[in-house]
């Protein structure tokens, strides 16, 4: 008897990273896909020549039910290109959204790019983004974007867009951290802790938070492994960055505040790990040479290394002005270290107050007494249940998003 045809079509025109593991979890853990995909480079022309680079590639398949995408993709001209693809649930993915994406000054923002993504959405049946603040920072800067047309300017479009509109958490396949750790860390976590509801997506899909625990992806049920060393007090706080070496990630306050640390002559160790790409913001190597003796670790490491790396240390800081998630710093907290994040972006709707900052002053002095006292976060236990963010706890939603059905 001859095997059905693959039911679910999954396009990524930017292969790589985030948008490389969700389509590489989504093939391995659902039956029924097919994967076209273009590489992670040149992401400006990806975004506007993808669609007829797949128009001519794209197999013209009568099983197929679904096509996703994410919003790399303009879904209006593949679809135009190609009308056999119209029937399909059409399912549309936002790991970032280029209507509030940060640019230097607003006269170098590319309306092109944003407009795409408002067209893709007008043609799909359902539209996922990673984070509420995600979904919401796009939909309510659609009138204000498209206020830049100079005439003639389409009207109502959160309208027709905001019923398409759901909340997926980003689904991260966490590392089994369940066995010891350096001596002097505390990995555990009571059950009761877990964020307030109401700060998790909303949407037609239930929050990740309503799922189940999984014992082997969350850190709840794990003992301390040492409560009264003495060592945590006479080790150095041990500080990581783990994210891309670009200009949104804003290392210049990082490394700011780093230098800042080491003219108050306190001690800290630092590793500042992530990707880097063609041109690499010059505060990097300025950074590396006056902090030198304080770096353990310094550039991209690979994933078991880099796992291990976070594992040791424990801060895990974020600098951002643009952050739509944030895989890192989740991963980092899910091995054990105390998160400090800006005050705004999507942070607040995952991490309580307590690890929010509002301006550098801030981070500094928090960041300054933990140095000071660094048994202070080996012995804290961190307010943030990871498995939320799981895909063991995601799975079934995004069954049911590549479900043939409706949302």
């Amino acid at each position: 008897m001859q095997s059905e045809g693959p039911r679910v079509l999954l396009v990524e025109p930017f292969y790589g990273g985030s948008h490389k593991q969700l389509i590489d979890l989504l093939q391995q853990n659902i039956s029924g896909c097919s994967v076209f995909t273009l590489p992670a480079k040149k992401w400006h022309w990806r975004a506007r020549t993808a669609a007829l680079h797949f128009s001519q590639t794209l197999p013209t398949c009568p099983s197929h039910r679904v096509l996703f995408s994410s919003s790399v993709l303009n879904l209006c001209e593949l679809v135009a290109l190609r009308p056999d693809l119209a029937r399909l649930k059409k399912v549309l993915y936002f790991h970032e959204n280029q209507l509030v994406y940060p640019v230097r000054k607003d006269q170098e923002r590319d309306f092109q790019y944003g407009y795409n993504q408002v067209l893709s959405c007008l043609v799909s049946d359902v539209v996922v983004f990673n984070s509420a603040f995600n979904m919401d920072s796009f939909l309510s800067s659609l009138s204000s974007f498209m206020k830049k047309i100079p005439d003639h300017r389409p009207r109502d479009l959160d309208q027709l867009i905001r019923p398409k509109c759901v909340v997926l958490y980003y689904p991260i396949q966490f590392p089994d951290v369940s066995r010891p750790r350096v001596e002097y860390k505390v990995v555990s976590r009571s059950e009761e802790e877990a964020p307030d509801e109401a700060q998790i997506g909303s949407g037609e899909f239930p929050s990740s938070g309503n799922q189940q625990e999984d014992p082997q992806q969350s850190r709840t049920d794990q003992s301390p492994v040492s409560k009264a060393d003495p060592g945590d007090q006479m080790k150095p706080l041990h500080i990581v960055w783990p994210h891309r070496w670009e200009h949104d990630k804003n290392p210049e306050l990082f490394f700011s505040t780093m230098m800042k640390l080491k003219e108050k002559e306190v001690d800290f160790n630092l590793s500042v790990l992530g990707e880097t790409f063609s041109e690499v913001p010059g505060i990097f190597s300025e950074a590396k040479l006056r902090l030198d003796p304080h770096v353990l670790n310094w550039g991209f490491l690979s994933r078991g290394d880099y796992l291990k790396v976070l594992l040791q240390a424990d801060v895990v800081v974020s600098t951002a002005s643009h952050e739509f998630f944030g895989v890192a710093m989740l991963e980092a907290v899910h091995c054990g270290c105390y998160p400090l994040c800006p005050k705004a972006l999507v942070y607040p709707e995952i991490f309580p107050g307590e690890y929010l900052y509002s301006t550098s002053e801030q981070l500094f002095k928090q960041l300054q007494r933990l140095c000071r006292r660094p048994d202070i976060v080996r012995r804290h236990v961190v307010k943030v249940d990871t498995s939320f963010y799981s895909w063991t706890s995601l799975k079934v939603h995004f069954e049911a998003l590549l479900s043939a059905g409706c949302p």
